[in-house]
């Protein structure tokens, strides 16, 4: 899966993630620090990634509706150390099918998993919830 990670997500995740066999790059590789996050989705939807961020403006549904980019994963740990956020997104992505979030806005916390599906790939309007 190509994955994109969002400025505030720590570079050192890039190569664990590419152990598992992701195709990563991150903000900081396309000079994209300090660019508005319309900016970095943009990018990201040209590159055909999935962007990972701990953003909350990336769950606005009316800016980034679901379908209208390949996938967006707003990651909400318990912890925002360095570490805690690291742990949290590797086994985020270690224990996920990421191919069956493509399309769609996602909101993960260490007890559910929040996922708004695009329009044409469900019949509800409403978030599926799944217990972690």
């Amino acid at each position: 899966m190509k994955l994109k990670l969002d400025e505030n997500l720590s570079r050192y995740l890039k190569p664990v993630l590419s152990s598992l066999e992701h195709d990563v790059t991150t903000a900081a590789d396309e000079g994209l620090l300090s660019e508005p996050d319309t900016t970095v989705a943009s990018v990201a939807a040209g590159e055909d990634r999935i962007l990972l961020t701990l953003d909350l403006e990336f769950a606005d549904l009316r800016k980034y509706p679901p379908g209208a980019h390949p996938g967006i994963i707003l990651l909400r740990p318990r912890s925002f150390g360095p570490l805690a956020v690291n742990q949290f997104v590797e086994q985020f992505v270690r224990d996920t099918d990421l191919d069956l979030l493509a399309g769609c806005v996602v909101v993960v916390d260490p007890s559910r998993i929040r996922i708004r599906r695009p329009p044409l790939q469900t019949d509800s309007d409403e978030w599926q919830e799944f217990p972690l």
